[in-house]
């Protein structure tokens, strides 16, 4: 090896005591409460005399604290650090960066959505190489009740934020077609479908020929901030839920909401 090719495998050798120390704030942080000495060694792979320093240091740099009762914890400036990552991220940013990726990996049409303040609001569009034409663009919106998209943000979405406008829009339709009947129970239970299932799926509606998958964002409060809907045409898109459209959509939201904060109860 040369030397710049020595200097650069050096640059890249990282530090194992540092390394070490974040897997022990990692199993901390992966724990659901404060742990035994013994069982965070094991977590860590470190015997209980190796890990003891790193705990001091840790507790030195109120990273770690310790229980009354013996037990090991974060302590209040770990605290301090992953708040302030969390301010520094936004989800719409965050999606934004990456959905050029997951369009072009899937060669389909992928829409950002939010709540705004007349429902939801289409907030960006990134065009698959085959164009797709299905009126989707920003600043445009998706129904409640005829649309994947509106059924999810229907889905997580607190009820006392979402009834209104479903009740605008059952009034509408029901001024415009003829023989209509919604049906309230079978769109409650899709709802819970769809909080069962993590995400929701439309076929050939609202614009025949035109289908989609769409997932949630979910920030560090368990809100959801935003959707992600995958749109391309019936024949091409594979809606299974074992297929690699919904999975790589599933994989994507649910990446993205877990670097925002968020953990599944």
């Amino acid at each position: 090896m040369d030397a710049a090719g020595e200097k650069q495998g050096k640059a890249q050798r990282g530090i194992r005591s540092l390394e070490t120390a974040g897997a022990i704030l990692r199993a901390m942080a992966e724990a659901t409460g404060p742990l035994k000495l013994r069982d965070l060694a094991e977590s860590v792979d470190v015997a209980p005399a190796q890990l003891h320093p790193y705990l001091v240091s840790l507790r030195a740099m109120r990273m770690v604290e310790q229980t009354d009762t013996g037990l090991y914890g974060l302590g209040p400036f770990a605290l301090e650090v992953g708040l302030s990552r969390l301010r520094a991220q936004d989800a719409y940013h965050e999606a934004f960066l990456r959905v050029s990726a997951l369009a072009e990996d899937l060669r389909m049409m992928v829409a950002l959505s939010v709540w705004g303040l007349h429902g939801v609001t289409i907030v960006h569009v990134r065009e698959s190489i085959a164009r797709i034409h299905a009126n989707v663009r920003a600043g445009g919106g998706f129904g409640l009740t005829n649309t994947a998209t509106g059924r999810l943000f229907a889905a997580y979405l607190p009820e006392a934020v979402t009834a209104p406008q479903v009740e605008r829009e059952v009034q509408e339709r029901a001024s415009s077609e003829l023989r209509f009947a919604f049906d309230r129970e079978g769109f409650r239970k899709s709802l819970e479908t769809i909080r069962a299932q993590g995400f929701e799926i439309t076929i050939d509606m609202p614009i025949p020929g035109i289908s989609a998958v769409t997932a949630p964002i979910f920030d560090y409060t368990g809100e959801m901030k935003l959707s992600v809907t995958v749109i391309g045409p019936t024949e091409a898109i594979d809606l299974r839920q074992s297929g690699p459209v919904v999975q790589a959509t599933l994989n994507f939201t649910q990446s993205l909401s877990e670097d925002l904060g968020y953990r599944p109860a």
